[in-house]
């Protein structure tokens, strides 16, 4: 893995801010016994079984997860889940992505689960880019970052090297 010399946030500044937004979710969902986590293929799913595994440390919920694919250039119709509509209604959910930009991904995300009654939903991402052109927010951040739009913001999951850095 290359060093990037634009680091944003460490390995440890990582854990940490999912840590701290695994107490965020709990806290949010103190009175029930199950949440549903949706990640966002690659890293959104990613981020959520690293939420789920520092929820699972802290909460007495159980934490159920599921995928989230879609086309990210064509969201339309491209939108599927890893879980039944059963599995999921009825529940308290969180869709998690790691880059939070546009809001396309997410829009497009908490469209497809809007058919389903829901006992709550909210979204959590790693990185608020703050350059939204859709009417959406995170619930739960890791960091809020007023980039230019020419910037990219890179979040890695590499095993134990950890780092969001621009490119």
């Amino acid at each position: 893995m290359r060093i990037a010399t634009n680091t944003i946030l460490s390995h440890q500044q990582i854990c940490h801010k999912i840590k701290r937004m695994a107490f965020q979710v709990y806290e949010s969902n103190v009175g029930e016994k199950e949440v549903v986590i949706a990640g966002i293929l690659e890293n959104g799913f990613v981020l959520a079984k690293k939420l789920k595994a520092e929820i699972e440390k802290i909460a007495p919920l159980r934490v159920v997860l599921c995928e989230v694919s879609m086309d990210k250039l064509a969201p339309i119709g491209t939108i599927a889940c890893s879980l039944e509509v059963s599995k999921i209604q009825d529940k308290s959910l969180i869709l998690v992505d790691d880059v939070l930009n546009s809001g396309t991904t997410l829009i497009y995300g908490v469209q497809f689960f809007l058919n389903i009654p829901l006992k709550q939903f909210k979204t959590a991402v790693l990185v608020d880019r703050n350059h939204k052109k859709y009417p959406v927010k995170a619930d739960f951040k890791g960091i809020s970052l007023s980039t230019s739009l020419n910037e990219n913001v890179v979040v890695s999951f590499a095993k134990n090297n950890y780092s969001v850095f621009l490119q």
